[in-house]
């Protein structure tokens, strides 16, 4: 997913989490073709088709929207995995009805929202994500003097690994995400080397590895994200994010932006998608509530359909609100 896109297209590294995971919730609701949003020509069973972001709090989106629909609405849903400006081209071409939580795609957004009209706005999903530099609390309290970026310097012998040789290592997720960290070390002029994990799960990995040890790191981190409840972790102010400062992709020397997360429909499906149409523009939660389902299913293993079950069983009074009206 690697493009020369500003940081509003920063999905935030949050990765293929867990590939068991990913293939327990394709597992939930299967990921045949089928006519999405519309009757199947076979036993006109109502079908609507989700994307399924690499990231578990995403992940958490699908799982609870794909139960709901399924137990209380009789759709069936098939969800299929894929990078995030793949998954805004199937939209437009109706394979796919709904992306529950995107990150800002302003270049996808004028394509096919403002030109093509082939995509309609969904709503706010509720939840707010926010990319930036990390370091572990405990590191933090020894240096407090480390969140600012301008002292991140004198910390960068303390940031080395072997992979980032005579400079500090700042640690990334997968290659494929959206980030300006190169040109903010290049323009800030910081001791620093980004070192990709290849994806979130190895990143969680060695995140953990680190606070095992009480060693020091740095990283590019996001919330929300299901393991701040377990690594408590402290941002590193960068320059102040100001509207256009990461327009030029080379020139970015400036913090990530806060992002409200959005959903995104097929012109057709929101137009004629029926209940599910309504529902998934109902559908709206928490920072916390998606950090619940996330973390059932990243740190307790459960498959992404029983964390849903388990969610949806304990806040009937949140999702009741979802659900169309007979």
């Amino acid at each position: 997913m690697r493009m020369n896109m500003n940081s509003r297209n920063a999905r935030i590294a949050r990765t293929a989490t867990a590939s068991a995971a990913v293939l327990g919730l394709l597992a939930l609701s299967g990921c045949g073709a089928a006519k999405t949003g519309k009757s199947d020509e076979a036993g006109d069973k109502k079908t609507v088709k989700l994307t399924v972001p690499s990231w578990v709090g995403a992940q958490a989106n699908t799982a609870v929207a794909a139960y709901l629909l399924e137990k209380e609405l009789g759709y069936t849903v098939k969800t299929q995995q894929m990078g995030e400006v793949l998954a805004w081209d199937a939209l437009s071409k109706g394979d796919i009805d709904g992306i529950l939580e995107d990150w800002g795609h302003p270049k996808e957004e004028k394509q096919y929202v403002d030109t093509k009209k082939t995509v309609v706005k969904g709503g706010d999903l509720g939840v707010t994500g926010h990319i930036g530099w990390f370091v572990p609390k405990y590191f933090a309290d020894k240096r407090p003097d480390v969140t600012d970026w301008k002292n991140l310097n004198k910390y960068a012998d303390e940031f080395k690994t072997a992979e980032s040789g005579d400079k500090g290592e700042i640690l990334e997720g997968s290659p494929d995400y959206v980030t300006n960290d190169d040109a903010i070390i290049k323009n800030l002029k910081l001791n620093l080397k980004t070192n990709y994990s290849g994806s979130e799960a190895s990143q969680i990995t060695a995140m953990k590895k680190y606070a095992k040890a009480k060693k020091p790191f740095l990283t590019y981190w996001w919330t929300p994200q299901w393991l701040n409840a377990e690594i408590d972790m402290v941002e590193v102010k960068l320059p102040e994010y100001k509207e256009g400062c990461d327009a030029d992709p080379k020139k970015v020397a400036c913090a990530y932006p806060n992002t409200p997360l959005q959903k995104f429909f097929n012109a057709d499906f929101a137009k004629n998608g029926g209940k599910a149409a309504e529902f998934l523009k109902n559908f709206k939660w928490t920072t916390e509530q998606q950090n619940e389902v996330a973390l059932m299913i990243a740190d307790e293993k459960l498959s992404p359909e029983a964390a849903a079950e388990k969610w949806v069983k304990a806040n009937e009074s949140t999702w009741k609100t979802w659900i169309p009206k007979k």
